[in-house]
């Protein structure tokens, strides 16, 4: 993943952000063990809105934005048996540059029979954003992750669209020494793709869901195909994975990509974790 952080010579060093948090069970009490934050990232304090076994954190990037040169660096940890769920504040803006791009790195280590589930609201990616993005995740026996990305290419609500840059993403999950998902994604600016049928065609959006380190069966694959209302814009599709289910979407809504999303994680999370989806008052309804 070095590779995604290489800058070119000269190129502005611009905000290098941190944030590695970690939790552990004392007492009963999923707890932050681990909190440290390098500007332009913070965490507010932990939230419980279930109770003491699953710790909600909220990740603020306080400088608004990305711009060409930025670098964010975040480490989840969890000890054997911790939950916690992580989101951000808000939406994340990726800005125009001519210059050097703009990265994301986001490293997940579980232990066993933990859960930690990543679910920040939506990317937008400006007009001429250079910009990438890494996600690993390492689950040690009987550790779960769950987690979801939604990205908006351009600002069409101002009638923007992704003419010129560059977007990269990649995402890895490993348990030991066995890969379970890997998804590698690219798309330039004004490129073919953009208007593919078998790209975005022509939609401003595209997202996935997936739940990894549990087997799911054929009907419960089922199920989450039902949940798609004929009626909502864009395009949905659900695909069994290795130990895992992962849910696509496709159109010119990001909120339909988080309904859907939420449907979906709202029907699997008794499966996974036992418990019922309580969502975070940060997200918008």
């Amino acid at each position: 993943m070095a590779q995604l952080l290489q800058q070119s010579p000269g190129a502005d060093p611009g905000w290098r952000g941190t944030a590695r948090l970690s939790y552990a069970v004392e007492a009963g009490r999923c707890v932050p063990t681990q909190t440290y934050t390098r500007a332009p990232l913070r965490v507010q304090r932990p939230l419980y809105p279930e109770g003491a076994a699953v710790c909600h954190t909220v990740l603020v990037h306080t400088a608004g934005g990305l711009v060409g040169g930025d670098q964010l660096t975040v480490e989840l940890t969890a000890a054997p048996q911790a939950q916690a769920l992580i989101t951000t504040a808000a939406a994340s803006k990726v800005y125009g540059s001519t210059a050097a791009s703009s990265h994301q790195q986001v490293t997940i280590t579980l232990g066993s029979e933990s859960c930690i589930e990543w679910l920040p609201q939506e990317t937008i990616v400006f007009n001429q954003a250079h910009y990438s993005q890494a996600l690993r995740v390492d689950l040690a026996p009987g550790a779960l992750w769950a987690g979801w990305e939604i990205t908006r290419f351009g600002r069409s609500a101002r009638g923007e669209t992704f003419e010129q840059g560059q977007w990269r993403s990649r995402l890895e999950v490993w348990q030991g020494e066995q890969p379970l998902w890997l998804d590698r994604q690219h798309l330039a600016g004004g490129s073919a793709p953009l208007h593919s049928p078998n790209g975005l065609a022509g939609h401003p959006v595209v997202g996935s869901f997936a739940v990894v380190g549990h087997d799911f069966d054929s009907d419960a694959a089922a199920a989450l195909r039902q949940l798609w209302p004929t009626d909502w814009p864009g395009d949905a599709g659900v695909t069994r994975l290795q130990s895992g289910l992962l849910c696509r979407y496709r159109g010119p809504s990001s909120q339909a990509a988080r309904r859907w999303f939420v449907a979906a994680w709202q029907q699997l999370r008794p499966l996974y974790l036992g418990r019922p989806a309580i969502q975070s008052r940060l997200w918008p309804r």
